[in-house]
C-alpha cells in the first residue's frame, strides 16, 4: 500500500486524522546533523531507528532529598521514515536505575521493520513491552519519536493529533532545588519574574528555612516536593499545615512510595492536595492508588511515553483523581511532548529543559509563565 493511501485510511486515537495537502511539508529531516557516533538498528525501506548518548549539563547543582547531581545521562533517539525524522529521548537520572548502556542495549533489540508505518503506535508499544518489562525511558524515547513522526507525516502539530486545545496549556512551575540560603535566594530572583508558580524541593531537616528563604524573595504560589523525604506521618501533616499557611498549593510524594496506608491517612487529613510521584509509574499502578492520593504526577520517562500517559490521564479522571504532568531533566524534545498534554492536567511541572545549559532544540516556550506550544507539525522542534 502506498504511503499516501495508507495515511488517508489511518485512524489516530480513535478519530480520523486530517492531513495537509503536502504530507512532507512538516518534515525537518533536512536540518539534521547526525553525530559521528550514532548507532543504527533498523536498515529497511520502512522505519530506521538510530540513537546516540547525550549528557545534559545542569545550570545549577540539582539537589533533592537524598542526592545531588550536576549532569543527567541520556540517549537521543531518531526514527526516519519516508524522508521525515521523528525525535525522541530517554532521560536517565541515576535514581531511576537505568543506564545509557542498558538503554542502548534495549534499543539494539528493537526491530521496527516488521511494522508497516509509524501510525501503528498501539502495536509498536505493545511489541516493546514484549522485549523487556522495564526500560521505560527507552520506550518513551521511541514513543515520542513516533508521535513526532506521525505529526510531521500528517502535517499536524502533536496537540492537534491529541485533540487538545493549545489555548488551554498550563503555567509551569519552576523548580528551586535544596541549597544554601544565598543560592536559594539567587535562584528565586532569577526566575521569580518569569513564572506564575514555583516548586520547592523539601524533605529534609531544613524545610522551613528553605520555604522561608524563598518567601523572602517572592510571594508567588508554591508547590513542594518532598521526594519521599518525610517518614513520620503526623510530623508530615504538621509540616503540610504550616506549608499551607505559606501559600503552598500542593504537596508531592511526602512519604515513602510503598507506605500507601500512611499516605491515605495523610491525604484524608491534608488541607492541600497530595500527589503521588514515585508511587506511580505506569497505568497498571493506578488502581492501587485510589484513596491514597488526591492526584498523580505522570512523567513520560516512567509511563513509557505519550500513548500510555493519555490512558493514565483518562483513568485518573474516571476515578476522580487530579493530574500533574512532570518531567526529568530533559531537552525541549521530551518536555514539548509532555507540554502537549498539559491542557488535560491540573498542574504542570515542565521545566526540565530550562534547567540545562546544552539544549539541542527549540520547542515549547514560555508566555507570561504559561507554556507555549509550537504550531509546526509533530513536536515542532528546531535544532539549535
Amino acid at each position: 500500500m502506498r504511503r499516501r493511501e495508507f495515511l488517508r485510511k489511518s485512524i489516530l486515537y480513535g478519530s480520523a486524522a486530517v492531513f495537509a495537502p503536502t504530507l512532507l511539508e512538516g518534515c525537518i529531516s533536512g536540518q539534521q546533523k547526525e553525530p559521528a557516533h550514532v548507532h543504527h538498528s533498523t536498515h529497511s525501506g520502512k522505519m530506521q531507528l538510530s540513537w546516540f548518548s547525550y549528557e545534559l549539563e545542569l545550570r545549577h547543582t540539582f539537589t533533592v532529598a537524598g542526592f545531588s547531581r550536576k549532569v543527567t545521562p541520556g540517549v537521543q533517539v531518531r526514527i526516519e521514515y519516508e524522508g521525515c525524522t521523528g525525535h525522541g529521548e530517554a532521560s536517565l537520572p541515576p535514581y531511576l536505575g537505568y543506564t545509557v548502556e542498558g538503554t542502548m542495549a534495549f534499543l539494539q533489540k528493537v526491530d521496527l521493520s516488521q511494522f508497516q508505518s509509524p501510525f501503528l503506535l498501539e502495536d509498536i508499544m505493545d511489541y516493546l513491552d514484549t522485549i523487556e518489562e522495564a526500560q521505560t525511558p527507552a520506550k518513551a524515547a521511541i514513543d515520542i519519536a513516533l508521535h513526532d513522526l506521525v505529526g510531521q507525516l500528517s502535517g499536524q502539530p502533536l496537540y492537534a493529533l491529541l485533540g487538545v486545545n493549545p489555548d488551554k496549556v498550563l503555567s509551569t512551575s519552576y523548580t528551586i532545588g535544596i541549597d544554601t540560603p544565598d543560592v536559594v535566594r539567587e535562584k528565586t530572583r532569577e526566575c521569580a519574574g518569569m513564572f506564575n508558580v514555583l516548586k520547592v524541593k523539601v524533605g529534609y531537616d531544613g524545610d522551613e528555612q528553605m520555604v522561608r528563604t524563598v518567601r523572602e524573595v517572592t510571594d508567588l504560589p508554591l508547590v513542594v516536593d518532598a521526594n519521599q523525604g518525610w517518614t513520620d506521618r503526623q510530623k508530615a501533616l504538621d509540616k503540610i499545615f504550616w506549608l499551607h499557611e505559606q501559600g503552598v498549593q500542593m504537596v508531592e510524594q511526602p512519604l515513602p512510595k510503598h507506605r500507601l496506608d500512611d499516605s491515605a491517612w495523610l491525604t484524608q487529613h491534608s488541607p492541600v492536595p497530595v500527589y503521588a510521584d514515585e508511587s506511580v509509574q505506569r497505568l497498571r499502578d493506578l488502581p492501587g492508588l485510589k484513596g491514597a492520593f488526591h492526584g498523580i504526577n505522570i512523567k513520560l520517562m516512567k509511563s513509557t511515553g505519550i500513548r500510555e500517559a493519555v490512558k493514565m490521564i483518562h483513568y485518573a479522571r474516571t476515578e476522580g483523581m487530579q493530574v500533574m504532568l512532570g518531567c526529568m531533566t530533559e531537552t525541549s524534545c521530551a518536555v514539548t511532548a509532555a507540554a502537549s498534554l498539559s491542557p488535560l492536567a491540573d498542574f504542570a511541572d515542565l521545566d526540565g529543559n530550562l534547567l540545562i545549559s546544552n539544549d539541542l532544540y527549540e520547542g515549547v516556550g514560555l508566555c507570561d509563565g504559561r507554556l507555549c506550544l509550537p504550531d509546526r507539525p509533530g513536536l515542532g522542534l528546531k535544532e539549535l
